[in-house]
C-alpha cells in the first residue's frame, strides 16, 4: 500500500511546489509592474523636461519637436508605459540620456560597487549591533541597556550626510587615516581588470596589493558609517529576540543546574535566535543596497545611489526607471530567499 501511495505523494508535493513557484512569479510580476507604473507616473508629473536635458535650453523649436517625437513623448502616457514594459520584457531598459550608454550596461557597471559597500556595511552593522543587543538584553534595565539604546538610536537619528562630512573632516582631512572620495586613488584607477566588479576581490585575485590597500582605505569609512546607520534596527531586534529566550523555562532550568551566565547567553539563548537574526540581517542588507544614496553622494562613491541621483538631477527617466526596477528586484529576491532560508533552517515553519 505504501509503495502505491508514494508516487501520488510525490506528484502532490511536486504540484504544490509548482503552484508555489507560479504564485511567487505572479506576485513578483504584479509588484514590479506596480512599482514601475508609480515611478513612471511620478516621472511624468515632475516639472523637469527630459527633452531639454537632451537638446539644451538654446535648441531651435524644430529640433525640440523632433527629439520630443523620437522619445515617444507625443503618445498617450499609458501607451508610453506599455511600450516601456514591452521593451523591458525583451531585455531593453533603454538608453541613458546622460551617459549615452544602455541603462542595462550602466547598471552592470555601478551595481557591484553598491553591493561591495553594502557588504562592508552589513559586516560593520552586525559586529556592532548584535553584541550591543545581546549586552542590552543580558543587562536589562541597567546602565548598559540604556547606553546600548543611545548608541543604536544615535546612529539612526543623526543625519547620515552630516555624519559622513564630519567623518571625512576628521579621519581624512585631519588624521589622514582613510582615502577620500571614490573607490580607489586616481593613480590606481584602471590598473585592475574587472572580473567580479568587486574591487577588493578583483585586486586581491590579481595580486595588486597596493590597489587593494587603496580600495580598503576608501571603503572602510563609508562602509562603517552605513553599517552604523543600521545598528539601531539590528541591536533592537537582537535585544527583543534575546529577552524572549532568556525568559524561557530552559534558561531558568540551566541556571538552576549551575550553568554559567555566559554559557546560558551564548550556548543556549543565542543559539536559538540565530535563524531569526539571519532573517533580520538579510532584510537589512537589502535595505542597505538602496539606502546608500546619501553616503555615495557624500563620498563620491560610483554606485547605484549616485547613478540614480544623477539620473534624477538630469531628468533621465530611463536611468530612474532602470535603477528603481533593479532595487525592486533586489528587495523581492532578498525577501523570497529569506523566507525560503527561514523554512529550511527552522523545521517548525514548514
Amino acid at each position: 500500500m505504501a509503495a502505491t501511495l508514494s508516487p501520488s505523494r510525490g506528484n502532490s508535493a511536486a504540484a504544490t511546489r509548482l503552484r508555489g513557484t507560479l504564485r511567487l512569479a505572479l506576485t513578483a510580476f504584479i509588484t514590479l509592474l506596480g512599482l514601475l507604473f508609480l515611478t513612471f507616473m511620478m516621472g511624468r508629473l515632475l516639472p523637469a523636461d527630459p527633452v531639454v536635458a537632451v537638446v539644451g535650453h538654446e535648441a531651435p523649436r524644430e529640433v525640440y519637436e523632433r527629439v520630443y517625437k523620437e522619445l515617444g513623448l507625443d503618445r498617450p502616457v499609458l501607451v508610453q508605459f506599455l511600450s516601456y514594459v514591452g521593451n523591458i520584457l525583451r531585455g531593453d531598459l533603454g538608453q541613458s540620456l546622460t551617459t549615452s550608454h544602455p541603462v542595462a550596461l550602466d547598471l552592470l557597471m555601478v551595481f557591484p560597487a553598491t553591493v561591495e559597500l553594502a557588504m562592508v556595511a552589513i559586516l560593520a552593522g552586525t559586529l556592532i549591533g548584535v553584541p550591543l543587543g545581546i549586552a542590552a538584553a543580558a543587562n536589562r534595565g541597567t546602565w548598559i541597556d540604556h547606553v546600548a539604546r543611545i548608541v543604536g538610536l544615535a546612529g539612526h537619528s543623526v543625519p547620515i550626510f552630516w555624519l559622513g562630512l564630519m567623518a571625512l573632516f576628521l579621519f581624512y582631512a585631519k588624521l589622514q587615516w582613510v582615502g577620500a572620495s571614490g573607490r580607489v586613488d586616481v593613480f590606481y584607477e584602471g590598473m585592475v581588470t574587472p572580473v567580479t566588479g568587486f574591487l577588493l576581490l578583483d585586486s586581491a585575485m590579481a595580486g595588486e596589493w597596493e590597489v587593494f590597500r587603496s580600495a580598503l582605505s576608501h571603503i572602510i569609512l563609508p562602509g562603517t558609517l552605513l553599517g552604523y546607520y543600521s545598528v539601531a534596527y539590528i541591536s533592537r531586534m537582537t535585544r527583543s529576540f534575546m529577552l524572549e529566550q532568556l525568559s524561557q523555562e530552559y534558561v531558568i532550568a540551566a541556571r538552576a543546574k549551575g550553568v554559567s551566565r555566559q554559557a546560558v547567553i551564548w550556548k543556549h539563548a543565542f543559539k536559538n535566535i540565530r535563524v531569526q537574526l539571519l532573517t533580520v540581517l538579510a532584510l537589512t542588507f537589502g535595505g542597505l543596497l538602496d539606502g546608500a544614496v546619501l553616503i555615495e553622494t557624500v563620498f563620491g562613491w560610483p554606485g547605484l545611489g549616485q547613478y540614480l541621483t544623477r539620473g534624477l538631477a538630469e531628468s533621465d527617466m530611463n536611468v530612474v526607471m532602470g535603477a528603481v526596477l533593479l532595487i525592486g528586484v533586489v528587495f523581492f529576491t532578498v525577501n523570497a530567499a529569506t523566507d525560503r532560508l527561514y523554512r529550511i533552517l527552522d523545521p517548525r515553519t514548514r
